[in-house]
Parts: structure tokens; C-alpha cells; sequence
């Protein structure tokens, strides 16, 4: 049996889940089983979500932090409304220089987490592609200098290419503790990998 049909279960496998459990994308699972791995959300944290629609990760992260944290999404796209008063959402570029001041004045304080799954519009072009995800991985560690509490944790979605380990290397110099993984429920093919920071050094 060729490996395309499994491939395409387990994927669908993670959108039933979803559908069953109230997510709003099948990525949500890729936020918890990075969680459950790693220790990133902690009750009463303050988030900030990068490229936070459909609102997957912010759904997550609010279950994780709990009444007690709060969680901003931020995104190009508007976001539907979560049921919760301390899931809070923004329409903004996270590219622009501008957005860092607008993250900072809607969080009640310093981040301790700063979560991106963005993506950029997808080219075709793989040269292409894979210099946009690192303009956007580049901008959320950026947003994390900008936004994180000394110890604060990163995890940023990062298409591997050329320009990969140099992107990494400059996490390294900010972060104490950095790893790379791919979760199960990521598409084995897929070049995406998530890039995992711990103990914000704010040099």
C-alpha cells in the first residue's frame, strides 16, 4: 500500500478530532502535542499569538493559561469572536515595526509566551516561499524581544531551507534553550518544522 493513503487518514484523522472537540483547525493539535512535549503554557501566562487565524491556537492556549492568563491573537485576517473575556484578537501586519507597540498596549503585562504558526501566501516558487517564512519567523522573534518577560518562551513555525540555520543560530543568540521538532500531527513531507526557545536572555 503506497504511503499517500495513510498519509491523507491521518489527516483526516486530526480534522475529525477537531470537528469533534470544537477547534476551529486541525493545527490545534499541533499546539498541543508541542505543549505537552515542550512546557510552553502555563496556567496564568500572558500569550501573544502570531497569524492567530482561524483561532486554533488561541482555543488551545486559552485552555492551557485558564481564567486566570490572558491570550492576544493577532492577524491580517479578523478573527471570530472567542467566548472567553481574556482571549483578545487584532487585525495588524506583524511585520510592521508599528505592531510591537500595539501588542504591548492590549497586554495587561510582559509576555511569557509568544506563539507564531504563520504562514505566508504560498508562491509555488520554493525559493520564494521559503524567504517569506523567515521574514515572518524573523518578525515574530522580533515581536518576542519587543514583548517577552526575561525567561519568556517562543515557538515559531519555520519552513527548513537555506536560510534556516542562520535564522536558528540568531534565536540561539537570544534564548537559552532552543530545539527544533515536528509534531505528529504535521504533515510528514511538509518542510515546516517549529522552533522551540526557552529562558528569554534580553541582551
Amino acid at each position: 500500500m503506497s504511503k499517500g493513503p495513510r498519509r491523507e487518514r491521518k489527516l483526516e484523522h486530526y480534522y475529525r478530532m477537531a470537528k469533534r472537540v470544537g477547534y476551529r483547525a486541525r493545527s490545534s493539535f499541533k499546539l498541543r502535542q508541542l505543549n505537552e512535549r515542550y512546557k510552553l503554557l502555563k496556567r496564568g501566562d500572558v500569550v501573544v499569538d502570531l497569524g492567530a487565524a482561524p483561532g486554533g491556537w488561541l482555543q488551545v492556549a486559552r485552555e492551557r493559561v485558564g481564567a486566570e492568563g490572558f491570550v492576544l491573537g493577532v492577524d491580517l485576517c479578523p478573527i471570530a469572536k472567542l467566548p472567553y473575556r481574556n482571549v483578545v484578537t487584532l487585525v495588524a501586519d506583524i511585520t510592521k515595526e508599528a505592531t510591537h507597540e500595539l501588542i504591548k498596549q492590549n497586554l495587561p503585562r510582559a509576555a511569557n509566551v509568544v506563539l507564531s504558526d504563520a504562514s505566508p501566501k504560498i508562491s509555488g516558487v520554493w525559493s520564494v516561499d521559503h524567504a517569506r517564512s523567515i521574514e515572518l519567523s524573523r518578525a515574530a522573534l522580533a515581536i518576542a524581544e519587543a514583548v517577552l518577560a526575561l525567561g519568556g518562551r517562543l515557538l515559531v513555525k519555520v519552513f527548513q531551507g537555506e536560510l534556516f540555520e542562520d535564522f536558528v543560530g540568531e534565536v540561539r543568540e537570544k534564548f537559552e534553550f532552543v530545539k527544533i521538532s515536528k509534531p505528529p500531527a504535521s504533515r510528514k513531507r511538509s518542510a515546516e518544522a517549529y522552533l522551540i526557545a526557552k529562558r528569554f536572555k534580553r541582551i
